[in-house]
């Protein structure tokens, strides 16, 4: 009788020896992204965070986000480069959570691969682990999946969850705001993780730009312009909470400046945001102009400078100002809280980009 050999895991598209190595590289760097109200290491069936830190709230709220790095992913794939990404995945998680004045605490990943190439995961979660630093909060977890036949080999995608908390009284949020306040605007890092499907539609698809082409106008490639990490806000702004009275935040991902803005407008008030009060980088530009893009469109798609609000008594801006300034942040005045009148929207832009 002669022996067969039947279908197998590995047969599959499945390399469970692959994953196991992946986990091993990443250990280092998971290690480095930790509270100590974490319990256990890395391995195990679930994350654990000691809640008991929390004793000394009188009402913990705790507020969770969840989100993905869109189509930025596919830059990366394209120039073989894995260890940014994961500051993306953080900064959209924890950026979404301390806009109501929530302190991050934990994170979990999700990775999705065609085929698991271990230095490649762990340069993924290297990211993800850097980033969590830089957000002052835990990476107690995450998965990693291999889906053959769905994905490419080469193929990947991103997403991730998180988990912070805020004392009751200390919510922020359209209640809070009044006419008047100051609309302080924080300067992003560049096109940070949104728009992506129009900026490679343009400058990609259209123009036919090649990623290791240096682009004059940005000082650099396109490729590294277009991976420019997303600036990550969370430790800048429980530091204005801490040194002065803040009203809201607004974190300006998809949608842009001004419908993000007014998701936190209440609805008898209107923010006014001045475009003279900054020039927009250069890759803004390059994609309005070599697309023909109309400005409306591209505000609606992307930041156009700005990755995060605040929202402060007009008392409170020069401490404000003072605080992100000693933070390395760059940060102005770039509008004010009015009533809403007629206005139909809770936020729009007037004026003409400096420059």
């Amino acid at each position: 009788m002669s022996e067969t050999t039947g279908a197998s895991y590995a047969a599959a598209g499945v390399d469970i020896e692959a994953g196991d190595r992946a986990v091993e590289l990443m250990k280092e760097w998971v290690k480095k992204a930790q509270r100590p109200e974490v319990l256990g290491g890395l391995g195990g069936f679930a994350g654990l965070f000691d809640a008991s830190a929390l004793k000394n709230y009188e009402r913990p709220l705790l507020a969770s986000a969840t989100d993905g790095v869109g189509t930025k992913v596919d830059i990366a794939r394209r120039l073989g480069v894995y260890d940014t990404i994961g500051h993306d995945l953080v900064a959209m998680v924890m950026d979404d959570i301390v806009v109501c004045g929530a302190e991050p605490l934990f994170m979990t990943d999700y990775i999705c691969v065609g085929k698991v190439h271990p230095e490649r995961v762990a340069a993924i979660v290297k990211g993800i682990a850097e980033g969590c630093v830089l957000a002052g909060c835990a990476l107690v977890g995450g998965e990693t999946a291999e889906h053959p036949g769905l994905l490419g080999e080469d193929d990947f995608d991103v997403a991730g969850a998180g988990t912070g908390v805020v004392e009751a009284d200390r919510l922020l949020g359209a209640d809070r705001i009044r006419t008047g306040d100051a609309v302080i605007a924080m300067a992003s890092s560049g096109l940070h993780s949104n728009g992506y499907s129009l900026v490679r539609h343009v400058l990609l698809d259209q123009a036919g730009l090649a990623l290791d082409t240096h682009v004059d106008e940005l000082g650099r490639t396109l490729g590294e312009e277009l991976l420019e990490p997303t600036k990550i806000y969370s430790l800048d702004c429980l530091a204005l909470m801490r040194t002065t009275e803040v009203h809201a935040f607004s974190h300006v991902t998809g949608g842009g400046l001004a419908a993000n803005l007014a998701r936190v407008i209440p609805d008898d008030l209107h923010a006014i945001v001045d475009r003279s009060t900054w020039t927009p980088a250069p890759i803004f530009d390059l994609v309005g102009t070599t697309g023909q893009v109309e400005r409306l469109e591209l505000e609606k798609t992307l930041n156009m400078g700005v990755g995060m609000i605040a929202i402060v008594p007009q008392e409170s801006t020069d401490v404000a100002l003072a605080t992100l300034a000693d933070r390395g942040v760059d940060a102005w005045v770039a509008g004010e809280i009015t009533d809403r009148g007629e206005h139909t929207t809770g936020a729009a832009l007037i004026g003409d980009y400096a420059g």
